[in-house]
């Protein structure tokens, strides 16, 4: 996948580069931050569309890298912040495509573009959820992705992936709407994942539902 542009931030209709450094900004994000609990389906906050991002400051700074050490903990390749309780437009992702390239970053507010009829390429393959521990199950999505948002400073910026990480970008700008994976399969699909993750023991911290 080409990219654009050698800076981090997008200039007008480039995307961001998220392949460079991965390895040191992760971590320097990681270490930072601290890790916090997952939210599981069930839980308010995963059922209803989160609140827009209208202050770039050190709390949004800070929430960026609880994410990305609590994503590590969790073993994930994305998070959304409804994922650690927290009622905002804010994902990060530290995910391989399917040529095995590693893309590490975070989008605030983000938009998934509508892809013309012609360009729906269909990927079905499996799909989990760290909001739905332990559960999988096979899902349709386009194989190409772009996110418009914002970055923790605020910049327009865009993102786009194929395969595996197109799937991430879908998949966590979903969550920030109110929507898991489990929503868009059918009741019987939806009833197995349910079932697998009742029979299976989460392996990181969990916020148990009331």
């Amino acid at each position: 996948m080409a990219q654009q542009e050698t800076d981090e931030q997008t200039i007008n209709d480039s995307f961001v580069v998220d392949t460079e450094d991965c390895e040191e900004r992760e971590r320097a994000h990681r270490e930072r931050g601290t890790s916090r609990p997952i939210t599981v389906v069930g839980n308010p906050v995963l059922h209803r569309e989160c609140k827009d991002v209208t202050e770039f400051d050190e709390e949004l700074a800070q929430l960026i890298d609880d994410m990305f050490a609590s994503q590590r903990t969790a073993e994930g390749v994305g998070l959304a912040a409804n994922q650690i309780g927290v009622d905002l437009k804010v994902f990060v992702y530290d995910c391989m495509d399917d040529e095995g390239v590693r893309h590490v970053g975070h989008v605030v507010n983000p938009v998934l573009q509508e892809l013309p009829a012609d360009q729906r390429v269909l990927d079905e393959s499996n799909e989990g959820c760290l909001s739905v521990p332990t559960a999988y199950a096979e899902l349709a999505r386009p194989d190409y992705a772009v996110v418009h948002g914002q970055d923790s400073q605020g910049n327009p910026i865009k993102v786009r992936g194929t395969g595996y990480f197109a799937r991430c970008l879908q998949h966590e700008t979903d969550h920030l709407y109110g929507f898991l994976y489990i929503d868009k399969l059918s009741k019987r699909d939806r009833k197995d994942a349910l079932r697998q993750m009742a029979e299976g023991t989460p392996r990181y911290p969990v916020v148990p539902n009331d």
